[in-house]
């Protein structure tokens, strides 16, 4: 049976707060990073991936939508993608932190996905690791699968935000959340068929009007039989055997001449 996994880009586009100090939204960082791990995961055997928010940002869907979406679907794992703020002003805080819900040992399985997710994204963020936490998050509170929700960066830290700004860190982020999943459930990657080799017909030999056919180039040689011409070939054939072919043999006098 094929695994679920439920995904979500924090907040909305347009939400209040949720932005850099240069005005760059969070769900932009969010579901830049989803789109990366929906696509890494459809590169295993018997998985599928239910979106909980808006896939245009335009809607901040209510989380309890969100959890109760998950719920009714009977997901496998969920994991909520954000990333994190300080102040709203630039600063030098620094890391990327994965958390569960409070108090983490009451969540075992969930401190098991966070643990499988954490160590890849820190990886692949390239940014201080601020560790596995607990809290009190609706998206890990109200979810009845394993949760976690990932702080990739801080989006007014002068140090994270040329790894946010960075599509391909962010689409490294997204494999590493992808991967860290498919680890916790055990699944397998699609077997790759190579493409077969289109066979190709051998060329057949040059009649001998082919072989003494003139090579519009400009570095030519001049081929002459028993004094005559017979033809002008480029400087990158085999003169002499094609000429050897033409003839079929015949062991007549052959002059060859730099035009």
């Amino acid at each position: 049976m094929a695994k679920l996994v439920a995904l979500d880009a924090g907040h909305g586009i347009n939400t209040a707060g949720k932005r850099t100090p240069d005005n760059e939204r969070e769900w932009s960082f969010n579901n830049q990073v989803l789109l990366a791990a929906q696509k890494r995961l459809a590169e295993y055997e018997d998985v599928k991936v239910l979106r909980l928010d808006d896939p245009t940002g335009k809607t901040d869907v209510p989380l309890i939508d969100r959890t109760n979406k998950a719920n009714k679907a009977k997901a496998d794992v969920l994991v909520s993608i954000h990333h994190n703020a300080n102040t709203g002003k630039w600063g030098n805080w620094t890391g990327t932190e994965t958390f569960t819900y409070t108090p983490a040992s009451a969540n075992p399985k969930s401190v098991a996905l966070a643990k499988a997710v954490h160590p890849k994204l820190v990886k692949a963020m390239g940014l201080n690791d601020r560790g596995l936490k607990a809290a009190d998050f609706h998206m890990v509170r109200e979810s009845k699968m394993p949760a976690i929700l990932t702080e990739g960066g801080y989006m007014d830290s002068v140090v994270d935000i040329k790894a946010l700004r960075s599509d391909a860190r962010l689409k490294l982020a997204g494999i590493a959340i992808a991967d860290g999943v498919a680890a916790y459930l055990g699944l397998k990657l699609k077997a790759v068929e190579k493409p077969k080799p289109t066979p190709t017909k051998p060329k057949p030999a040059p009649t001998q009007s082919e072989a003494l056919k003139p090579v519009a180039k400009d570095d030519m040689y001049r081929v002459k039989v028993e004094g005559k011409q017979v033809g002008a070939y480029a400087s990158d054939q085999n003169v002499l055997e094609q000429i050897e072919k033409a003839l079929k043999g015949d062991k007549k006098k052959i002059e060859v001449e730099r035009v």
